[in-house]
């Protein structure tokens, strides 16, 4: 890169024309750099050496990161299965990990920044203290302290009161009844398992086999959290208060009915429930499969769940569903060895995001002009992702209008799901995502396979349209509000509604497979999405962090809609971004906007973030409006000039923010920034390439309030496509 055109005197001198050539020039050659980099993740294999059929073949799938609550869950798992003897330098390991996210002052939380969370801490702390720490230590105490500042163990979510009545630190009565019968339903029922999300429903029936069957692992009192409860009458009855001010409300009923099934079980007053079990069993062992799934619902928090449950049930561990349940599950590991014993830890993820990380790198190759016929890269990853498209009918199709039950996978219509293989459960989004990648990739010449799988899967999106216009995740539902009051419902995660995030890309995806924006399914999309809007003019962002991932999709979609940008919603989103936009140029976003809407869009400045902002803003104004070159200034000036090891401080091609804590300047005069900060472990285990970006915070939503989400490649790819076309906009002005 030349002196002359890139030093901060020769931009300062130049005219507006000359500097903006000036940046154009320079995010070119960063979105050279960053295009290689990310090819050069390409994977021909599974990383971190993981188990399963589908491993071979070009795609991307990076780190998912939790938060400690992974570590700390499996640890009270092989306690509550007698196993923690069992592999025990793994298992201190994983241990290290719960110390290494243990915050200063005791706590640990959901995402960097976040307040602390009294189940992560409780369940931190016993953890540890099953696995060998004393509760005098300094850490330990500290933990001890903050718990019962925040209430004591009491307090803790219902899904986290299951782990310690496996345990006995309290009465089942504590834990919310999910009865086995729930599977005899039938559909016309208020309440049906087809009706719930589907994450929600791989956790209900082993969470119903367990209060049924009320497994407790006796552990010696030394061992036990006694010292972690205030109120000790909240050990022996859930704590869920009644709704004094209206004795009639829906919440009530719901507590009503509690207590009522909890007395039935007590009297013997539950003739069916050995047949309940039995079918439960059943529904559970049919959605395990190896040949259909990795795990069940290939999520964590069922993958772990079902082991205490067939174990619950007498089946011995040399049972194929509990041996393939636990190889399945000990695939999410990430061994990290460290010469340094503090630093040495294995940390677990919630699951694997090959289709997702693939369908999205992918995208934003194409934006930057690779294609399956000037790319074998890209040709590769489309190979890949029509290989591992779902071919079997789940339990979406029970949800769809009659008209549309017909659909069979992999012959008329086409879907997937986020993980390597999870048969039962495709979703919208990655299979919207995916389709417009094989659509915007083309085809090799001679051919028409990417192109003619998108189309396919056009009808299967299209099935999954809901009633109010948008699209939910995985299935196509009804909004049910009342759900979210049932006791089990504070995991926040009770349904899977329409929202405008999902709607967004999935209007863009249909249009690009070739729907004609005047057709009525995008017609009612833009209408929902329009009604969706906060008053401050963005939207809200469900699998996202937050208002800033909520708005990129939205926006995205109604211009594919060819809504004008001097639409007045638009006009009023474009002022919230522009205020908004922090000062470094850059934009950022904590995920306590979800607790609290006055913090919407504030937020240190973040590779993926400032990304989404500056696609947004491509949408709304000309390239060369000021707020969009600082966000593509941002972007340039943090990409990695080296490759960046874990527990080492990034290298910058340059730190605009003054108030960033520079450490040291390398001989090439790169700043170097101390990736430290007040709000998250100075111990930092991320890995980077240069030409990538360096990035803490964790910018993706698993849900709402409860549980978040770190990837690892957000940081490269959404960059990489919001310069492609930054430069594709400048060159069609040019």
């Amino acid at each position: 890169m030349s002196t002359a055109t890139t030093s901060p005197a020769h931009r300062a001198a130049s005219g507006p024309e000359t500097r903006r050539a000036d940046l154009s020039a320079r995010a070119g050659e960063a979105l050279d750099r960053a295009v290689d980099a990310l090819l050069a993740g390409q994977h021909e294999s599974r990383p971190w050496g993981a188990p399963g059929a589908i491993d071979a073949g070009a795609h991307w799938c990076a780190q998912l990161e939790g938060d400690s609550i992974l570590s700390s869950e499996y640890l009270l798992m092989k306690a509550i299965l007698g196993q923690e003897h069992e592999d025990r330098a793994t298992l201190l390991r994983i241990a290290n990990h719960l110390r290494l996210t243990q915050r200063p002052d005791g706590t640990w939380g959901q995402y960097p920044g976040s307040p602390p969370d009294p189940s992560a801490c409780v369940k931190g702390y016993f953890a540890l203290k099953i696995f060998g720490d004393h509760p005098d230590e300094a850490h330990m105490a500290r933990a001890r302290e903050r718990i019962l500042e925040l209430g004591g163990a009491e307090r803790i979510n219902t899904f986290s009161m299951f782990y310690l009545a496996c345990l006995g630190q309290v009465s089942w009565e504590a834990c919310p009844a999910i009865p086995p019968e729930v599977v005899f339903l039938p559909r016309w029922f208020p309440f049906h398992i087809d009706k719930v999300s589907a994450w929600t429903r791989t956790m209900i029936l082993p969470l119903a086999i367990c209060t049924a069957v009320r497994p407790v692992r006796d552990l010696p009192p030394e061992l036990g959290i006694d010292e972690l409860f205030i109120d000790q009458s909240l050990r022996r009855r859930l704590n869920q208060p009644w709704d004094t001010d209206n004795p009639a409300s829906l919440k009530n009923v719901f507590l009503a009915a509690d207590r009522a099934l909890k007395i039935a079980r007590r009297l013997g007053l539950t003739p069916g429930r050995a047949r309940a079990l039995r079918a439960a069993r059943r529904w559970l062992i049919e959605r395990m499969s190896p040949e259909t799934t990795e795990g069940l619902g290939a999520i964590f928090p069922p993958m772990v769940y079902i082991q205490v449950a067939l174990s619950a049930l007498g089946l011995p561990r040399d049972h194929p569903a509990i041996k393939n349940a636990e190889v399945q599950l000990d695939a999410f590991f990430i061994d990290a060895p460290h010469e340094d014993p503090r630093l040495d830890h294995v940390r677990i993820q919630p699951c694997f995001s090959p289709v997702w990380d693939t369908g999205i790198a992918l995208y934003a190759l194409t934006e930057a002009g690779l294609t399956a016929e000037n790319c074998p890269h890209v040709a590769a990853a489309c190979d890949w992702l029509r290989a591992v498209q779902v071919r079997r009918t789940g339990d979406w199709i029970r949800n769809l209008r009659p008209e549309d039950r017909s659909i069979r996978l992999g012959i008329d219509a086409a879907a997937w799901a986020f993980e390597y293989r999870n048969d039962w459960y495709p979703d919208v989004d990655d299979t919207a995502m995916v389709a417009m990648a094989l659509m915007r990739a083309g085809d090799r010449a001679g051919q028409s396979a990417n192109h003619d799988t998108a189309r396919m899967a056009f009808r299967w999106i299209r099935a999954m349209h809901n009633d109010d216009g948008g699209w939910a995740a995985f299935d196509r539902t009804t909004d049910r509000p009342w759900m979210e009051l049932i006791p089990f419902a504070d995991h926040n995660a009770m349904q899977d509604p329409s929202c405008p995030d999902i709607t967004g890309r999935t209007i863009e995806s249909l249009i690009t497979c070739g729907l004609p924006p005047a057709h009525p399914t995008i017609r009612s999309a833009v209408a929902y999405i329009l009604s969706k809007q906060e008053p401050e003019g963005c939207w809200f962002g469900r699998w996202g962090v937050n208002y800033i991932y909520g708005t990129w999709q939205a926006v995205g979609g109604l211009h594919a809609a060819g809504l004008d940008a001097s639409h007045p919603q638009l006009r009023k989103t474009l002022d919230w971004l522009r205020s908004i936009q922090n000062a470094n140029g850059g934009f950022g976003e904590s995920a306590n906007s979800y607790l609290d809407r006055s913090l919407m869009g504030v937020g240190p400045s973040t590779a993926s973030q400032t990304a989404w902002g500056l696609t947004t803003l491509l949408y709304l104004v000309a390239p060369t409006d000021p707020a969009l070159e600082r966000a593509v200034r941002w972007l340039i000036d943090h990409q990695l000039t080296r490759d960046k090891a874990p527990f080492e401080p990034a290298r910058l091609a340059r730190v605009e923010n003054s108030s960033a804590r520079l450490s040291r300047a390398d001989r090439s005069g790169d700043a170097v920034i101390d990736p430290g900060s007040d709000q998250y472990a100075d111990r930092d285990w991320v890995s980077d390439r240069a030409g990538a970006w360096n990035e803490h915070w964790f910018t993706g939503t698993g849900f709402p309030k409860v549980f978040y989400l770190r990837y690892h490649l957000y940081r490269h790819y959404f960059p990489v496509m919001a310069l492609a076309r930054y430069r594709n906009c400048v060159n069609q002005r040019n």
